[in-house]
């Protein structure tokens, strides 16, 4: 349910945060009608909104958080009606919007005559990226503004991705006008993306949504993207080789700890030598993967704080969600390109 309360919100620094009742709701849909950036919650992470189909707003976006123009972004609509309207749905397409939306699926098809989500926001790709995410105030905002919008993870380019509405200020307070502070987000990771194309599904980046999900769906194999693909030109968010990196950096499938790294731990075992850490967070004790994911970038962020040598990360299944938590790590581990 969206929470109702008197007034229209609050302020911790200079954006301002509203709260989820309808006044909060509608003052955000004016801003976003004026060409302002709002951030606000979806299931998956906060997002950075703006009009999509607006070039200028778009713009805002990528000044806000140093992102690569060349990086497309997300257009979220309240309806799949809506996203008929922006994109070519085949049959394919059509019965994973039917099963996944409203949910944490973003789905790349190609433009429809009518859409309307600007050149900007698609990268001047021939394709676009569409989702209809199931949190109700970001339903109850797609719905009150009515036209596409853009929305990728509200935080600096490249950082952690934002849970909770304090992360989004940590990144950006200032450089965007507002936010709708619902709480935590629900799953914790950003939506799986799957592109539609010439009655193929290829993957594109994993998720809450896993490929026998969408396998059960289509009755086929998910085509992975040809390796090799140019770095300089991601047919989806979320490619770039160092993405949601922390500025500590991060060791993969620790099974050992050195003494000041600080621990990411997963299940009931913990690494040789966790003693000698400097803090020891665990995603999961019961190795829930669920729970892992809910909780992997909060404890990125925490751990990120304390200045450790490291973030030495424990060893983690790439079955299901697992392999959409490892792809995060990997790009968290990566080295940083001057283009993140």
């Amino acid at each position: 349910m969206i929470a109702r309360g008197k007034g229209l919100g609050y302020r911790r620094g200079m954006t301002l945060c509203l709260r989820t009742d309808d006044d909060g709701i509608a003052n955000a849909a004016r801003l976003l009608g004026q060409g302002r950036l709002v951030a606000f919650p979806t299931e998956t992470v906060y997002g950075l909104g703006a009009d999509a189909t607006d070039s200028a707003a778009v713009a805002g976006i990528f000044a806000a958080k140093g992102r690569p123009a060349f990086n497309p972004l997300i257009a979220h609509v309240a309806d799949l009606a809506a996203a008929r309207r922006e994109g070519v749905f085949e049959p394919l397409a059509l019965s994973l919007a039917e099963t996944f939306w409203p949910g944490p699926l973003t789905l790349v098809v190609p433009i429809a005559d009518t859409g309307e989500v600007c050149d900007l926001a698609r990268a001047g790709l021939a394709s676009v990226g569409l989702r209809v995410p199931s949190h109700p105030v970001a339903r109850a905002l797609l719905g009150r503004f009515g036209r596409p919008v853009a929305a990728p993870s509200a935080n600096r380019s490249g950082h952690v991705s934002p849970t909770l509405a304090a992360h989004v200020l940590a990144d950006l307070d200032g450089a965007i006008d507002a936010v709708l502070d619902a709480g935590a987000a629900e799953v914790g990771l950003e939506s799986t993306i799957v592109a539609c194309v010439d009655g193929n599904a290829y993957w594109l980046r994993p998720g809450a949504i896993t490929r026998n999900d969408i396998e059960s769906v289509i009755g086929r194999p998910v085509l992975d993207v040809a390796a090799g693909t140019d770095e300089n030109a991601p047919p989806s968010p979320g490619r770039l080789a160092s993405h949601y990196a922390p500025a500590t950096p991060v060791r993969l499938n620790a099974t050992r700890i050195s003494p000041g790294e600080a621990v990411l731990a997963f299940g009931p075992d913990l690494p040789e030598g966790a003693g000698l850490a400097s803090v020891v967070q665990n995603l999961s004790p019961s190795a829930n993967l669920t729970e892992a994911a809910t909780h992997l970038y909060i404890y990125l962020r925490n751990l990120d704080k304390l200045q450790a040598s490291a973030i030495a990360v424990a060893p983690i299944p790439d079955k299901g969600l697992g392999e959409a938590i490892n792809d995060r790590l990997k790009r968290a581990a990566a080295p940083k390109s001057l283009c993140n």
